[in-house]
């Protein structure tokens, strides 16, 4: 199993757009990019996505060669797999992270979700979103938050996770 993105962090986002991946992001993005030897600009993909999308999803790109073999698997010419295939490339950014460890972020990216000077960045296993640290707090947290609260004082979180190998 490929190494996955963990933790979260705020970081300043510069006025041309610049901003640092965390660095444990780094080694994975660099594991992620078949292409990648030392001393190399590592492969990122940013997807935006749709206009009410309020985050910027992060693919490495052997995870992104997993969704797009994913979708070659879809119905050629049906709506889900067009849809697919406007956002997962038609609405993605190629990039690199440079020497210093940073991405430049487009102003029409940060634009659309808002970004100013600091941005949220948060793992979700095998991809890592960057939002605007306030829409994050009021809607992702928040959710999570709620759902917490509607739990038994004593639930344990990973009684969700299904057995491995089929076992009970």
């Amino acid at each position: 199993m490929a190494r996955r993105f963990r933790g979260e962090g705020h970081l300043k986002v510069d006025s041309k757009g610049r901003v640092s991946i965390p660095a444990s992001f780094r080694r994975v993005v660099e594991k992620g990019d078949p292409d990648w030897t030392a001393g190399q600009r590592p492969n990122l993909i940013i997807v935006y996505g749709l206009d009410k999308q309020r985050q910027l999803d992060c693919y490495t790109i052997e995870a992104m060669d997993e969704i797009e073999e994913r979708i070659a698997l879809m119905q050629p010419g049906s709506v889900e797999r067009k849809m697919m295939e406007r956002i997962f490339h038609g609405r993605a950014l190629d990039t690199q992270i440079d020497e210093d460890g940073r991405i430049v972020l487009p102003k029409h990216l940060r634009d659309k979700i808002g970004l100013a000077g600091e941005a949220f960045f948060i793992a979700s296993g095998d991809y890592f979103q960057i939002w605007k640290p306030e829409t994050y707090a009021e809607t992702e947290a928040a959710k999570a938050e709620a759902w917490m609260d509607q739990q038994d004082e004593d639930f344990d979180i990973r009684t969700l996770l299904p057995s491995l190998g089929g076992g009970g």
